[in-house]
């Protein structure tokens, strides 16, 4: 991975690429550009997906890799919602909804390099970026910053905060793609994948939630136990994978628990996912067709990778019985995910 391939100036800005390691097995690339995890190495091997050049990010459908994914990760239903009796319409990107904060959200946008972590243990960096009042369509002039930092234990720790002048949804999630293989096995059907969940939020046709929440229990989406991620997978033809959003075990507000934990079997490296959201997407890249190539020198194919996206429920603010994701003047949103890996 070449700094002058990521570095350049957008919008009179300038994009740059932070490599931070902790000094044992785990180094990881960030760079400015949507807040965006480049590569993830532990002991030499990038565990994600991963491209040469800052252009390869622009251009659908990878521009999401890697990136922070707001204001709203996931999906709102026909680009609208209605707050304190106004209602506010957003982008349409995803068929009838709103996907992922936007045509241009967070994921586009050059981030300040706030500050660095330096440590005795842990070493890291922080992005700021302020969304103004309609941006995108949302409500409010929103600051947000997220850190990334490694610790000795092997932990990537990405945290955000967020604070606005005016009520406004927030739901930030990081968009990485998977395989513990680091590619050497071209899809992740053999990884084991356990989710700490016992329901799942059900979906409609335009894969928005339809405010019900069920049990995984008898279906292909039970993966309270370790079980093989192609178990399955094909049970969904008109997702043509997992795209899934689990309800993770209630745990106290801001307490960080275990949401899963991903193996892969050959190599032996465990991925235990860790927050304090409510609840993780899990997608298979379902859509990937072997015409992208990326950093490790394969065509990533369908089923290539997973992401584990921790998160509020999609289409919140359209669902009142669901977690509230409306932050207000005066309050901080803040939550936290830790990535560790291991060798089980």
């Amino acid at each position: 991975m070449e700094q002058q391939n990521f570095e350049t100036t957008i919008d009179r800005k300038d994009v740059k690429l932070v490599t931070i390691q902790n000094g044992k097995n785990l180094k990881a690339a960030i760079s400015n550009y949507g807040a965006r995890l480049i590569n993830l190495h532990y002991q030499d091997v990038n565990v994600i997906v991963s491209f040469d050049k800052l252009e390869d990010y622009f251009v659908s459908p990878v521009f999401y890799h890697g990136a922070t994914i707001g204001r709203y990760g996931n999906r709102i239903r026909n680009g609208e919602f209605k707050l304190n009796g106004q209602i506010y319409t957003l982008p349409v990107n995803n068929g009838p909804n709103h996907l992922h904060g936007g045509v241009e959200g967070l994921h586009q946008k050059i981030w300040d390099v706030q500050d660095f972590i330096e440590e005795a243990e842990r070493t890291g960096v922080v992005f700021r970026y302020v969304s103004n009042d309609g941006e995108e369509g949302y409500p409010g002039n929103l600051q947000v910053t997220v850190s990334y930092s490694l610790n000795q234990r092997n932990e990537l720790c990405i945290e955000y905060s967020a604070e606005t002048d005016k009520p406004t949804p927030v739901n930030l999630t990081n968009h990485s793609y998977f395989n513990l293989s680091g590619f050497a096995v071209p899809v992740i059907n053999d990884h084991l994948l356990q989710v700490n969940a016992a329901f799942y939020t059900e979906k409609n046709e335009q894969n928005v939630p339809t405010g019900s929440v069920l049990p995984v229990a008898d279906t292909a989406l039970d993966f309270q136990k370790p079980k093989r991620i192609g178990i399955g997978i094909d049970s969904f033809p008109q997702d043509m994978g997992y795209d899934h959003n689990f309800v993770l075990q209630k745990h106290a507000p801001g307490e960080v628990v275990v949401a899963a934990k991903l193996y892969e079997p050959l190599s032996g490296r465990l991925l235990t996912v860790s927050t304090s959201q409510p609840g993780i997407q899990v997608y298979t890249a379902n859509y990937w067709d072997g015409t992208v190539k990326g950093v490790q020198g394969c065509f990533y194919q369908k089923h290539a990778a997973v992401a584990l996206e921790t998160q509020a429920f999609s289409d919140s603010p359209n669902q009142p019985s669901f977690p509230n994701t409306i932050l207000v003047p005066g309050e901080t949103f803040s939550s936290k995910t830790i990535y560790a890996v291991d060798v089980a």
